[in-house]
């Protein structure tokens, strides 16, 4: 076969697989608080805290009983961001918004996509702002939020950019998200990150610059869960790697 032609072969499987992987994840959220499935790295439990501040050092956020509360910093970019960092993984937490506020907040996906948390009840026109959305890049499919008050779950199928050794994107990324038992994202692409108020440039840290650096290289980074002025609760946040990327990242002295 030629080279050409087998490129383009290999190509197509490629997308393909993508296509399957994205149609075969449908996460069980019929009832919260299951038990991690078989792989998965817990970061936030009943007696695991695996975050640390956005300055590589203990987390400011209260926690008690497993449940982490967000907690407000300078500019809203009081950030938590995991230990663990990972390529291709599936990813769950559980938030609840507090009774007072928007309930704004948001998981960052290796610090450049975020899962929109907010309260949408009732919307009917969603938009990029919204619960369900990857910010900058795509609103919900659906209207899945529920209330103030109410543990709610997103269960997370990202496949990681790839770059070249210049830093660039060669391979889009995608996200396919399940939230509160409805898909809101399906095989949404990743291209490079839009928003300037990502934890990686806005209000960031030598300790988070050196990770992005790293992250260019080896689209490999970690989880962040988003501080923006709202009391919004997390637990039972876990990371199922979905190849041999994943690592607890420890800083060169």
């Amino acid at each position: 076969m030629p080279k050409r032609n087998l490129l383009l072969a290999l190509l197509a499987f490629a997308a393909l697989t993508n296509v399957i992987l994205a149609d075969d994840f449908q996460p069980n959220q019929s009832e919260l608080q299951l038990p991690p499935p078989e792989g998965a790295i817990v970061l936030l439990g009943s007696d695991t805290n695996e975050f640390l501040s956005k300055n590589g050092q203990e987390i400011n956020w209260p926690l008690e009983d497993g449940v982490l509360t967000s907690t407000r910093g300078e500019g809203r970019s009081n950030h938590i961001v995991s230990k663990l960092h990972f390529r291709d993984a599936d990813i769950h937490v559980e938030f609840k918004l507090p009774k007072k506020g928007s309930g704004n907040s948001g998981v960052y996906i290796h610090g450049n996509y975020e899962l929109q948390i907010i309260n949408s009840t009732g919307k009917k026109k969603l938009d990029q702002g919204d619960i369900g959305a990857v910010y900058g890049f795509a609103p919900a499919l659906v209207n899945a939020g529920k209330g103030p008050d109410e543990w709610q779950v997103y269960d997370i199928r990202y496949t990681a950019p790839r770059r070249d050794d210049s830093g660039k994107i060669i391979e889009e990324g995608t996200i396919t998200a399940w939230l509160n038992g409805q898909k809101v994202q399906e095989g949404t692409k990743l291209g490079e990150p839009r928003s300037k108020y990502h934890p990686f440039r806005y209000n960031t840290t030598d300790y988070l610059k050196t990770i992005w650096e790293k992250q260019k290289q080896s689209s490999v980074g970690p989880v962040f869960l988003q501080d923006h002025d709202n009391a919004v609760q997390f637990r039972n946040v876990w990371v199922k790697p979905l190849d041999d990327q994943a690592r607890e990242y420890q800083p060169e002295n």
